[in-house]
């Protein structure tokens, strides 16, 4: 049974909802007539072209080229306007730093990555520091121009540092560092913090080719597995911002370890690739590195991480019966589809029983997920429709009008 499809109000004190129903739809779809976001908000006509004109004088829309040809006067498509607003996403992680430049559709319009033994709260910074401003010259726009800077970082970053080899005082200091009032005397703008796998999931959500499905699980697979869960067309990160870290779930009979990042993590693969050649296990991380040089171990990692990761979904499934699975990493493309194919065909030779088989599908941004999820979010909160907080709050408190 498919969730309800999104509805507006004609009511004048709701208007902020409907605005950000018109821009949630716009999103979906990259452009609608005034007819068609009639139809499918539910709203009278007269109340879509108020919407239309005030998105538009807000500079949040375009238009689009009449449609002639039909009966009655041309029809103009309205579509979001690339350059409305511009984001900063950060990601911090614990063998790489991202920061990009992304606009209002999502596009990212430049990039600094960097690889790193271990993140302290002083590298975290420097390279912020470094970056910042040869960033925001090659996305030729300036301070001015930026609405936030978001960070998306994994959340207890002082744990598990034996996995990764980081020395446990240098990581200490994360228990005690706060990082959003640093950044705030670092840059003019909003900072906001957030769980680098919810941020990925938020960037798959926000800026992935829409789905239909409406739930769905999605696993990241960076120095260790994470991900995010989505509920109802929204991202739903939980009370304390870190649903669907899948680390700690257990997997049977699997040698190495019974929990899902001991099988299904990068750090597994580079330690794998150590026992053979330090130098070339560090290469794991290089966005430009050539992978078929990590076999044979990168064949024996992807049967491990994909058995892994198929019993991780069958016990997702046990507690909501999510419609799609949705598998990123910092991987190749190749890698990444590799992988899927191998989490196919072992849930083939699971027991499914008691669960409906979800379509499991690619996402789409690789290495940069994290730092573009980071980037979305006062897209998320701002300017779409969360049906997971709609009722929660009153429409004062959470839409601007």
């Amino acid at each position: 049974m498919r969730s309800q499809p999104l509805k507006g109000s004609n009511l004048t004190t709701v208007r902020g909802i409907n605005e950000r129903l018109v821009l949630h739809l716009l999103r979906m779809h990259g452009a609608l007539s005034k007819a068609e976001a009639t139809r499918m908000t539910g709203l009278s006509a007269n109340a879509v072209s108020v919407i239309f004109r005030a998105l538009e004088k807000e500079g949040l829309l375009l238009r689009g080229n009449p449609v002639r040809g039909r009966i009655g006067q041309p029809s103009v498509p309205m579509r979001l306007n690339p350059d409305a607003r511009y984001y900063l996403g950060y990601k911090i992680g614990r063998r790489t730093f991202d920061l990009v430049v992304v606009n209002f559709v999502g596009d990212v319009l430049a990039q600094a990555s960097a690889v790193h033994d271990y993140p302290t709260p002083a590298n975290t910074l420097q390279f912020l520091e470094d970056n910042l401003t040869p960033l925001l010259t090659s996305a030729e726009i300036t301070l001015d121009s930026v609405s936030a800077l978001n960070i998306a970082m994994p959340f207890e970053l002082w744990s598990w540092t034996s996995d990764f080899d980081a020395p446990v005082r240098e990581m200490n200091e994360w228990r005690t560092f706060d990082l959003e009032t640093e950044m705030k005397r670092r840059v003019p703008w909003p900072v906001t913090l957030q769980n680098d796998g919810t941020a990925a999931c938020r960037a798959e959500l926000i800026f992935g080719p829409p789905l239909e499905e409406q739930d769905f699980v999605y696993l990241f697979v960076g120095t260790f597995i994470g991900g995010g869960i989505v509920l109802n067309g929204g991202v739903f990160p939980g009370r304390r911002g870190s649903s669907g870290g899948f680390g700690p779930m257990r997997v049977p009979d699997e040698p190495g370890g019974e929990r899902l990042v001991d099988h299904a993590s990068l750090v597994v693969l580079e330690h794998m690739l150590a026992a053979r050649d330090a130098q070339l296990a560090r290469q794991l991380y290089n966005q430009d590195a050539d992978w078929s040089r990590f076999e044979p171990e990168l064949s024996h990692w992807l049967a491990r991480a994909g058995r892994s990761l198929a019993h991780a979904i069958v016990s997702a499934l046990s507690v909501i019966d999510f419609e799609t699975v949705v598998i990123d990493g910092a991987l190749p493309v190749a890698v990444r589809n590799r992988l899927v194919r191998k989490v196919e065909n072992s849930l083939d030779e699971l027991d499914l029983q008691g669960v409906v088989r979800p379509a499991v599908r690619p996402g789409h941004f690789s290495y940069l997920a994290r730092a573009i999820g980071a980037a979305s979010y006062q897209i998320s909160t701002e300017y779409m429709i969360d049906q997971n907080t709609l009722l929660r709050e009153t429409p004062t408190t959470i839409f601007k009008t």
